[in-house]
Order: C-alpha cells, then sequence, then structure tokens
C-alpha cells in the first residue's frame, strides 16, 4: 500500500522541531557509516533540468530519492520512499515544502554544533521562503533574542520581517544595506540566489557562525574570497558534492586560497569525529547543498506520523 502526501499534508506533519531531530540523526548514521548517500545527479533536456538525489539506510528502515524538476515553467519536486526491507514504495509525497524545512534543519542542527552557545542574535540575507526556514530552524536550536534581514526590495523585507516577528515571537527588523547584516549578529545567514557575494569577509566579525545556503551550483557565489579564507573552521554536506556545486568555495580553490582537505563534513562534526570551534573567537562556516539522506530522514517521519493519524490518500498501485 502506497500513501501520497500533497505539500499541504508535510507541512502539518513535519513541524521543525521534529525536522531538526531528524536531520541530526541522519548526519549521526552517515557519520557511522550506517547510510548511503549519493551526490544530486542532474540531466538537461533542452530547456529543462531534471535533478535526482537518492539515500537510504537500513537503520532508518527506507531508501529513497527526491527528483525535481526545474525549467521555464518553474520547479515540480517529488519524494519516493520504499521500504528497505522488502522494497515496497510506502509513500510519494510532494517535496517542495520537504525540501525547504529540511534545508532549514539542517542549518538549524549545523548552528547547534558550530555556533556558540551564548549566540542570540541573527543576520540573514534573504527574505524569501528559504528564509523563513532559516530563521524558524535556528530559533529551534539557541536562545534567539534579536534578528536583523536584509533584502533588495524594502517592501518584501518590511512584509518578511513583521511576519517572521509575529510567528517567532522575537523581535525581527528589516536594515537597508548588506553591511548591517553581520554588525551586531551571533549568528550571520546567506539564503539568496546571488551570482556575485552579499557577504564581505571584511563585515565579520570574531566569534560569529555562518551558514551559506544559496550556494548550490558553481555560479552561485553568497560570501567573497576574504570571507572564506578567514574562517577558522569550514562545513560542508559532502565534500564530492561541494566539489561540484559549492561556488562559494571552489572559487577560492581555483584561486589557490583554500584546499578542500581543508573542508570537513558536516556528518563529522555531528558524530563527534572533529571539533568545530576551538575558541570563542572562531568564525565558522557551514556550506549547504542539501543531502538525500536528510530527505529521507524527514520524509520517514512524514510517512509515520500520517500513517499514525490515517493522512494521505491510498493509492492503489
Amino acid at each position: 500500500m502506497t500513501r501520497f502526501y500533497t505539500e499541504k499534508d508535510v507541512a502539518e506533519l513535519l513541524p521543525m522541531g521534529d525536522a531538526v531531530a531528524c536531520v541530526e540523526r541522519a548526519l549521526r548514521l552517515l557519520a557511522e557509516d550506517q547510510a548511503v548517500n549519493l551526490p544530486r545527479q542532474r540531466i538537461r533536456v533542452d530547456k529543462l533540468l531534471l535533478h535526482v538525489l537518492p539515500a537510504g539506510s537500513a537503520e532508518l528502515g527506507y531508501v529513497g530519492l527526491k527528483a525535481y524538476t526545474t525549467g521555464p515553467s518553474g520547479a515540480r519536486f517529488y519524494f519516493l520512499q520504499f521500504d528497505a526491507k522488502s522494497g515496497e514504495l510506502v509513500a510519494m509525497m510532494q517535496a517542495d515544502r520537504l525540501g525547504q524545512i529540511r534545508t532549514g534543519a539542517a542549518s538549524g542542527v549545523a548552528t547547534k554544533f558550530m555556533a556558540r552557545e551564548d549566540a542570540t542574535r541573527v543576520g540573514i540575507y534573504g527574505t524569501g521562503w528559504q528564509a523563513r526556514a532559516q530563521l524558524q530552524a535556528i530559533a529551534e536550536v539557541r536562545p534567539i533574542v534579536s534578528m536583523v534581514a536584509y533584502g533588495r526590495d524594502a517592501a518584501r523585507r518590511e512584509k518578511f520581517c513583521s511576519e517572521m516577528t509575529e510567528e517567532l515571537g522575537v523581535p525581527v527588523r528589516p536594515v537597508e544595506t548588506p553591511e548591517e547584516v553581520p554588525q551586531d549578529a551571533d549568528i550571520v545567514v546567506t539564503a539568496t540566489n546571488a551570482r556575485e557575494p552579499v557577504l564581505r569577509g571584511a563585515w565579520l566579525k570574531p566569534g560569529q557562525h555562518v551558514n551559506a545556503i544559496g550556494s548550490n551550483a558553481l555560479h552561485r557565489i553568497e560570501i567573497d574570497e576574504e570571507a572564506v579564507t578567514r574562517m577558522s573552521f569550514i562545513a560542508a554536506d559532502a565534500i564530492d558534492q561541494a566539489k561540484i556545486e559549492c561556488g562559494d568555495l571552489a572559487a577560492v580553490v581555483e584561486a589557490g586560497k583554500l584546499s578542500w582537505d581543508g573542508v570537513h563534513e558536516i556528518a563529522d562534526v555531528v558524530g563527534g569525529k572533529v571539533t568545530a570551534r576551538r575558541g570563542p573567537d572562531d568564525i565558522t562556516l557551514f556550506e549547504s547543498q542539501g543531502l538525500a539522506i536528510e530527505d529521507v530522514a524527514v520524509a520517514k517521519h512524514v510517512y509515520e506520523a500520517g500513517s499514525a493519524k490515517g493522512m494521505g490518500t491510498v493509492l492503489e498501485i
């Protein structure tokens, strides 16, 4: 029996706090070699791109893949979840919201393990749908007291800050220039589609943690070379994926200012194999491109919570 879950179902069944816990568990399993994850694969047909991300874990009990298309008519996201023992297709779900929540949760986990324990202030670049999930997740792992946000569209910036203030119960204030974002922040987030840096190394302060989540293609660059070279510690989702997708890091490696040997995997941080922060003045960076095993983990939660509540449309396939 296969259950189908809509975007609305996913949003209801996957609160951010649960998503953060799911992603943390997935990363621990990856660190313990109890999960298999492959980098995103892409093919182009004319103007359409198909993206596929497979992963699985016997400990989680599932294997699955996310497939989505992007093109002139927009993007469409789906996830398929299979029982790891029987191979039965147990769930299909629309996966735009799933990906949004999972990406936010990954930054939440990175913040939990890489930011200072006393971090309470956030600055974010971006006011779109992913920026919302970033703030939601960070608020789950640190006692945030204030946030600031920058986006190029002033009206959208004001609306975003007003809505997030109401949702989180924390003041979210709009700022008018990019330089203001990290000025008083302990945690800085870049959640943009930028092709030129929005965050410059000259603006960074000792002790800050940065989550950069928009550089998932080599032509996308959110932080400049100086920002990368100022980092005391850099973690990515997966080194093999970062090499083919992370414009922020690849550009600095190509310039000879960084070696991939100096980049760690976030699973090793979560699993305790490496320590991200050795002192209060360290500046740390998490580069997020997204891992399929994180999708499998949050989809497991959606499917099992949905089944328990009788949610989802049963498909006779």
